[in-house]
């Protein structure tokens, strides 16, 4: 079934197997490729879709050190060439994708990808950011209307650090 955006817009975009979808101000580490890859069994392979880390091969060798090290492919994107060519991911690829910041996910959620839940990890604390129910989730104003523009969508929007901890699903947005 094609996205409906809020406007009643369909997508015409493919649909991929997007297994997972987070937001985490570190990409692609440690806790990602031992803890979430682990926890979703079916998943093959992780798109960073950061415009910044898209053009560093410095940052992209670190995280594929973490990917090869769970066993799944990474593909490097920025939020355009995301929006861009996911639609055209194989049958056979199981993605999940991340973010560093709620702005770029709704950017991909706003461009019709097909993204059904997105799941908040690290944010970290700056400027004038505060908590938001957890203290490793620090928003301002700006993040907060993404976050509920990401809802709007249709899409699910929750909180959870890690696989085993505590999943908070009513953010009050």
């Amino acid at each position: 079934m094609p996205a409906i955006a809020p406007e009643g817009r369909r997508s015409r975009m493919a649909q991929p197997d997007i297994v997972f979808a987070r937001i985490d101000n570190r990409l692609v580490h440690g806790q990602v490729g031992a803890a979430w890859v682990g926890s979703i069994p079916t998943c093959n392979l992780i798109v960073v879709a950061n415009d910044a880390a898209a053009a560093d091969p410095v940052q992209q060798s670190l995280m594929k050190l973490t990917a090869d090290a769970a066993g799944v492919g990474i593909r490097f994107f920025t939020i355009q060439k995301t929006i861009n060519v996911i639609g055209k991911a194989s049958a056979r690829q199981h993605i999940f994708i991340v973010t560093k910041t709620p702005a770029d996910m709704r950017k991909l959620v706003e461009g019709g990808v097909p993204i059904k839940e997105v799941n908040i990890g690290n944010m970290h604390a700056s400027g004038d950011k505060r908590v938001f129910h957890d203290q490793h989730v620090y928003v301002d104003d700006q993040d907060l209307a993404d976050l509920k523009a990401i809802q709007d969508y249709g899409t699910k929007v929750y909180i959870q650090l890690n696989p085993t901890g505590r999943k908070i699903e009513d953010l009050g947005l």
